[in-house]
């Protein structure tokens, strides 16, 4: 039985309804839709409108430069760790010994502060890229480059080491002739794989990279040997630093400072165990015997490796933080902070950090003595018996009176 016009027009209007209702869930979800991606993409770049134009992102560009090079030492020191001599000079020694050099779209101290403020202050990529307007590929490009360059500057930038003379006033080394130095380990926190996790772990729980450095007098580094595992042992590190072909270079009759966590030997002066040592035990009290006296001297003079480390920890924020590099790519970075150590201290003349880390300020070529290096660490008589006669020299020659 056909259907009337009557109920032919509410069906047509019901199927008309029903497919309208569909195309507006539809547009809506769609639009939903849109709308979060927007969202998304306004969240993963949060300075995306001020980078629309080329101009604007150049006009970014050169305003922070300008803060680098031309708003003084202040805020050049605050962002690139140096002051804007330092950084002038370290672009032009980069170019000319480094060998890095511009490319059409960025210039050489450009590429210099990205790299310094990335290691000063450990900034991810996401926050480079709205730092210095520039593409995640360009920074990563760039950072490598720039580092590379460094570590071309190894042997301008290392110091030589110098032996403590004879005549020497220094009253921190006066008392350790023909030392030249002091070395010490260190860790710094790097994000291994789930598989090398427990060969990294230190003994204080932490995912770390041993590092091995070496300073002379002057709190400049001569040696420096990163990418041993947190859990090595110091000794370990140390040994493998005297059989590398290019490595620490111990000539005999001379010897470094080093802690109880070395072995005492040929070459390596290490306190008395049992005896106060550190200067924060002595509490102002004097020393009561020939081994108190020779640990709160060795304390002294090997005080400065760790206030090395310290400022070098205070200054590049990506040693003391656990950063988005690679392990390889840290142990590079480690060496190249070193290089810039030294460079800075060489440069700058007053250290800002030094004064912000300790209170008391602590120069040159010396002949190297190669023929006869010591390759080995093994505790002998003789060098107990060289420490022990040094301790006594300082019990007779101490400035105060004994009751």
């Amino acid at each position: 039985m056909a259907r009337c016009p009557k109920q032919r027009k509410k069906a047509v209007i019901a199927a008309v309804s029903a497919y309208l209702e569909l195309l507006f869930n539809f547009i809506n979800l769609l639009l939903r839709y849109y709308e979060a991606l927007e969202s998304e993409q306004e969240q993963a770049v949060e300075h995306v409108s001020s980078w629309e134009t080329p101009i604007a992102r150049q006009l970014a560009r050169n305003s922070f430069m300008r803060c680098i090079v031309s708003h003084g030492d202040i805020s050049c020191t605050m962002l690139v760790r140096m002051n804007c001599r330092t950084f002038q000079k370290l672009c032009m020694l980069l170019r000319d010994e480094g060998g890095l050099r511009c490319s059409w779209n960025i210039e050489i101290d450009e590429m210099v502060a990205i790299f310094l403020y990335t290691i000063a202050h450990n900034e991810k990529n996401r926050q480079l890229q709205a730092t210095f307007r520039r593409s995640g590929e360009t920074i990563c490009r760039v950072i490598k480059l720039v580092l590379r360059s460094v570590l071309k500057l190894h042997s301008i930038l290392l110091r030589k080491p110098k032996p403590v003379l004879h005549n020497s006033d220094d009253p921190k080394w006066k008392h350790f002739k023909n030392c030249l130095g002091a070395l010490d380990g260190t860790i710094v926190n790097v994000r291994a794989t789930k598989e090398n996790q427990e060969r990294y772990r230190n003994r204080k729980g932490t995912i770390g990279m041993n590092v091995l450095g070496v300073v002379d007098q002057n709190m400049e580094f001569i040696y420096c040997l990163a990418g041993w595992e947190g859990s090595a042992h110091d000794g370990r590190v140390l040994r493998d630093a005297l059989i590398r072909p290019n490595g620490l270079k111990v000539p005999r009759g001379y010897y470094y400072l080093c802690d109880a966590g070395y072995s005492n030997c040929e070459g390596f002066l290490s306190p008395f165990r049992g005896q106060r040592y550190h200067l924060k035990e002595w509490g102002g009290r004097r020393p009561r015997s020939p081994e108190e006296i020779f640990n709160m001297r060795h304390s002294t003079a090997r005080n400065g490796v760790e206030r090395a480390f310290g400022i070098l920890k205070m200054r590049w924020a990506i040693l003391r933080e656990t950063t988005w590099f690679s392990t390889k790519m840290v142990t590079k970075i480690v060496n190249a902070c070193y290089l810039l150590h030294n460079f800075i201290r060489g440069e700058n003349g007053a250290d800002v950090f030094e004064r912000l880390y300790v209170d008391e300020d602590p120069d040159e070529e010396t002949e190297d003595v190669d023929e006869d290096l010591i390759l080995h660490i093994q505790p002998t008589v003789e060098w107990s018996d060289f420490r022990q006669n040094l301790a006594q020299e300082l019990w007779a020659a101490r400035s105060w009176i004994t009751s």
